[in-house]
Order: structure tokens, then sequence, then C-alpha cells
């Protein structure tokens, strides 16, 4: 370990503590990343102190908890380190609700706190002097450093027991093996099979939060492997557990499970968002509900659209931002394209643009590439695809909605002498199918002339041209994906 690591933020608490008298440690994460040779990324600390005792030592704290941990803070710029946690040494009663202690007693010695924690990587408690500058020593009943190098996850005591404690210490599990890279001990392995159920009582949001974490590692695709082999993935995201042995078609050499997994691998090996690799895991959710047959001519007709109402479902449930969850969704819905050169016109691509919108195109495109390579094929951006974003990229500034128009609804209702309704948004509508057909029509003065022409027909009449308009605006669907889906069964 390298004296340098410890930030002089922590140190100097550490310093104050031993300095008032009280004996203090760093313990749990951040000692086991320290051993790993990793910068921890948050410092914990624990000490003898009470609570009342280290609010004396520090005036300038945060208090709001009942389980003993006084946020100290610092005059630091890094915004990890304005406040640092200390903990007093505890022990806690049984936990009722699988998530939290029904009560919280302080203990005496480190040793006792430390017998409290999950697994023996994290009860490893470091003790360092007031500068930092002399060796460490570490205080490790539960040979969590040996666990380290030897990269396996194992909770302290009887896994059953730690386990029906803290229910989210399944999820952790899991977690941890991912992130680290560690394989999970044979015992707490078959304790989480067993108590896999329990995760029920948990907080959907706090299961969230270990969801993210095993989605945004590396190992991604090994962590929702690892979820269902540990029975965890029906109560994290059971949508995606259907897909389990699902076969598919001719077409594909995986079942929709191991394809979605195989997405999300690639595009965690690309370091894409996790708007990104949450669309690939979830964009063929829809399958197993939308098979019909079996065998290579089995089909899985609006399995698209299906799935997005899935992904919605499961990112509703597990409490995701609504705006998060209303893109993923998006992609999902959307992923599903084919384009061939020669056979799709601009406005095709125009009104292609449309309905995905611009400023989802990339993040769409990376989902496509996730979903061929899950797929098997070799290539992730094929020459269709290259020639596709050619022809975006021809007709990417033109006009594809409303109000990119030269003409707006106040125009609208100046020139017809009308008040608000909707008479102006069929007029809109005609006026954009027009444009997208053309985009040079896209001038103040031939819009103005259109929108006069319109004035003629009757509210019904300018009504169903506006819907016939609005079933155009879907003619990508058929120009660039009708011949195709009907050859590889996933209308």
């Amino acid at each position: 370990m390298k004296r340098f690591e410890i930030p002089q933020e922590v140190l100097a608490v550490v310093a104050e503590l031993q300095k008032a008298g009280f004996s203090a440690y760093f313990v749990g994460g951040c000692v086991r990343d320290v051993i790993l040779g990793i910068m921890p990324k948050d410092w914990d600390v624990t000490t003898n102190a009470s609570p009342e005792e280290v609010q004396k030592v520090f005036p300038e704290h945060v208090y709001e908890n009942d389980f003993g941990t006084v946020g100290v803070k610092t005059d630091s710029e890094d915004e990890r380190l304005k406040v640092v946690e200390v903990t007093t040494f505890r022990l806690e009663g049984k936990y009722t609700d699988k998530r939290h202690p029904d009560e919280v007693r302080f203990a005496k010695t480190v040793e006792e706190d430390l017998s409290r924690r999950d697994f023996t990587i994290n009860a490893i408690a470091m003790e360092v002097g007031k500068t930092g500058s002399s060796p460490p020593k570490f205080i490790d009943p539960y040979k969590g450093a040996l666990d380290i190098k030897e990269r396996v996850i194992r909770t302290v005591g009887d896994p059953s027991a730690r386990f029906g404690e803290d229910a989210l210490r399944l999820m952790r599990a899991a977690r941890l093996a991912v992130e680290l890279d560690f394989q999970i001990e044979l015992a707490t392995r078959r304790a989480i099979q067993e108590k896999a159920g329990e995760l029920e009582m948990i907080a959907k949001e706090r299961i969230r939060d270990e969801f993210i974490k095993i989605l945004e590692a590396r190992n991604a695709a090994r962590g929702i492997i690892l979820l269902e082999e540990l029975g965890l993935l029906r109560f994290a995201c059971p949508e995606l557990s259907e897909g389990v042995g699902v076969g598919q078609n001719k077409h594909h050499i995986y079942t929709v499970f191991e394809h979605n997994v195989r997405a999300l691998d690639y595009a965690a090996g690309k370091d894409y968002s996790l708007l990104v690799r949450l669309a690939s895991l979830l964009h063929d959710v829809g399958k197993p509900l939308s098979k019909k047959g079996d065998g290579p001519d089995s089909t899985f007709y609006n399995h698209e659209h299906i799935g997005a109402r899935l992904a919605a479902q499961a990112l509703d449930r597990l409490k995701f931002p609504k705006d998060f969850s209303e893109n993923v969704v998006h992609l999902v819905r959307n992923h599903l394209f084919y384009y061939n050169v020669g056979e799709v016109s601009e406005a095709g691509v125009r009104r292609f643009l449309r309905r995905v919108g611009v400023e989802h195109l990339d993040d769409l495109m990376k989902v496509r590439e996730a979903d061929r390579i899950g797929s098997g094929v070799p290539k992730a951006i094929p020459y269709k695809i290259r020639h596709l974003l050619f022809m975006i990229e021809k007709v990417r500034h033109d006009p594809i909605s409303p109000k990119m128009l030269k003409v707006n609804g106040e125009d609208v209702m100046k020139l017809l002498g009308i008040a608000p309704g909707p008479r102006v948004g069929h007029t809109l509508s005609v006026l954009l199918e027009e444009v997208l057909d053309e985009p040079k029509r896209n001038t103040k003065e031939y819009l103005e002339k259109k929108i006069l022409e319109l004035k003629k027909l009757s509210d019904k009449e300018l009504a169903s041209l506006a819907d016939r308009a609005s079933e155009k605006k879907h003619e990508v669907e058929e120009e660039i994906e009708g011949e195709i889906r009907g050859r590889y069964h996933v209308r």
C-alpha cells in the first residue's frame, strides 16, 4: 500500500480522534480496496468514541441517523472527501424487516464491530499512525485478506444467518463478485439460492442500485448470468428470466436469454452508457410472450412492442427515473429496423428520423450493434447500416417535425382567422407530410399558400386528410421494414 493513497483529509480525521484519546480504524470496502491496490472511492472510519464524543471532537458535522454514524465536514475541494463518515463500534440486534437491525448497540472493541459485517473481505480493519507514515496494522479475525488473495466472496459466520439479517446482501454478493471478478464460495452460494425469495422484502430502489452497479461493471454480462444462476434475477427482473431456455428460429443460434446477455456484453465492452446497456439487455425481452410455433420457423410478431411494454413494467417496478425509463423503452420499441441500399427513399429516411428522433439516433445505432453481435454475426456495422447512416447525415437537417416548419400554429390561426382547435393541428400535420416528401417546399410562401388551399376543406375532410398523413408517416415501417419482417418472421 502506498502511503499517499490515504487522503490528508481522512488522515486528519483519524489524527484528531487519536489526539482526543480514542482509537480509530479504517474499515470495510476501503480496506479491501487498499489490499487490492485499488484507490478507494470512500474512506469509512470506525472508532470507540460514542457519537456524542465524535461530535464534540468535530463541531462541524452532520448527524442524522440512528446507527452511530457522524458525518465529519472537511474543507476538501473533492466532493467525495467533503464529508468523512465516522461510525462508533457497534453490534446489531435482530433484522425483522430483513434490511435494518431492530436495535443498534455500541460495542467496546473493533473485533466486535467486525463480527457484524457481511463478507470477510469487508471485515478487515486498518489502523494507521497520526501521519500515515508508519506501516498500517490490520485486524483481520475472519481471514478476509486470504479471501481477497484467493478472490473469494464468503460471509462472516453462518451464511444463512447473515443473509437472513439483511436480504440486500444477496444482491451485494453477486455485485461484488462481478465488480471484483471474484468467485462466491460454495456454502455462501447455496445460502443465496436458498434465501433468494427474501429479496422480495427489500425496497425496489435498493435492488435497483445494486442492479445498476452490476450493469455498469465491465463484466456486466457475467453479472446477469450469475443473478440467474443464484435465483435472484426472477426477483430483480423477472422479464429477463422468461427468456431462459426459449429457443429462437433459423436466424438465431442463441436462446432469447443468451442473446440479450450477449448484447449487453458487447455494450459493456464498448463502455456504452447505462441507457444503452439496459436497452441492449432488454431489447428482445418481448420475444417469449410473442413466440408462435417452435423450431426453425417460429415467429416473434410484434415482439418489439411487447418488449417495450415489458421494459416499461420492469423499469417502473425498479423505480428508475421516468425520463430515463422512457428513453430505454423508446430504444427497445424502435430497435427493429431494416435498411437495404436502393430500396429506401430520402423521404423514407426522413420519416424514420421523425419516428426515432435525431436525439436518440446514436444510442439506437449502438443498440443495433449490440443486437447484431449478440446474434453471433461478425460485423457490428455492415455496409447497409453505414449507407443508412450516410443517408441520415444527408437528410438529418431537413424538416422532420412541426417545429421545423417555416410556419406555426399562430400563422395558421392568423391566416384562417380561427381560434385554437383541432383544425390548427390537422393543418400542420398535412403541411409536414408535404415537406417530408419535398423539403424544398418548406418556405413561408409555399406553406401559406397551402394553408389557404386547405381552408376550402370542411373540418371532416381536413381531419381525414390529416389522418392519411399520419398513416403515411409510418411509411418507413413498410418501406424500411416490411419486406424483411415477413422473410425473417418478426412482424
